[in-house]
């Protein structure tokens, strides 16, 4: 059995990185990436996690990912969609020029 620890790490590195992406940024596709890396980071913390026992893996929790994944590629696929939508009407994907439009 190996050790958890190096599955952690990543998923800490993946956390930082999605938090840093989602707070630094104004692009609204690099936003969307970031959310993707941390749905990514919580998906790898899940699998690491239902191996702990011996000599047994957890199919229920793999199940629980693989939904996940699916569910994830159809919310970056709206958000995309709603990303392209907002590009076509106001040629801009800056959020800080776009929060200064009066709805």
């Amino acid at each position: 059995m190996s050790s958890i620890m190096p599955f952690l790490a990543t998923t800490g590195i993946m956390l930082v990185i999605g938090l840093g992406c989602l707070m630094v940024k104004r692009d609204m596709v690099r936003i969307l990436m970031g959310v993707e890396i941390l749905f990514n980071a919580a998906n790898l913390a899940f699998v690491a996690l239902s191996t702990q026992t011996t000599g047994f893996v957890d199919v229920y929790a793999h199940s629980m990912v693989i939904m996940a994944i699916v569910l994830d590629g159809t919310v970056i696929a709206v958000g995309l969609a709603m990303v392209l939508n907002v590009y076509k009407h106001y040629k801009t994907i800056d959020i800080r020029k776009l929060r200064r439009l009066k709805w």
